[in-house]
């Protein structure tokens, strides 16, 4: 596996939400938007710096592997939440990376998003990222 340049670039939302990434051409649903290098950690995630795990991913529960924690290189980071969100994303064991998909089309200029909660998938029925980590969602 290659990673593979985002479709996408890093802009101010104009929210709350502060940066985000926005697709720079219409994305069609089950396109590859990218393909990110993962950092792998073995390392539990409560004693990380608070501002750490907002930028990880349960490794672990995504590949289910054993415990540990990534950190997506490229924009695989970047994404902020929704939900539903309009990307999903996978971890792929084999070289460690991990693969964002559109969950459906998106056009060029809207927001691509990861839903926190969800570990890979689009919808959650509750935001408890945010209540576990103390942040009220937007």
């Amino acid at each position: 596996m290659q990673s593979s340049p985002p479709l996408g670039y890093v802009r101010d939302t104009g929210t709350a939400k502060g940066r985000g990434v926005f697709a720079t051409r219409a994305i069609a649903a089950g396109e590859t938007v990218e393909i990110a290098p993962a950092i792998v950690l073995t390392a539990p995630w409560l004693p990380l710096p608070i501002r750490l795990r907002h930028y990880v991913f349960n490794w672990g529960n995504l590949t289910k592997g054993p415990k540990a924690i990534a950190m997506a290189m490229g924009y695989g980071s970047m994404y902020n939440h929704a939900n539903p969100a309009n990307l999903r994303y996978e971890g792929l064991t084999d070289g460690n990376f991990m693969r964002f998909i559109a969950d459906r089309d998106i056009a060029a200029e809207e927001e691509m998003t990861i839903n926190y909660n969800a570990c890979g998938t689009t919808t959650s029925e509750a935001d408890t990222w945010f209540k576990a980590n103390g942040i009220q969602p937007f």
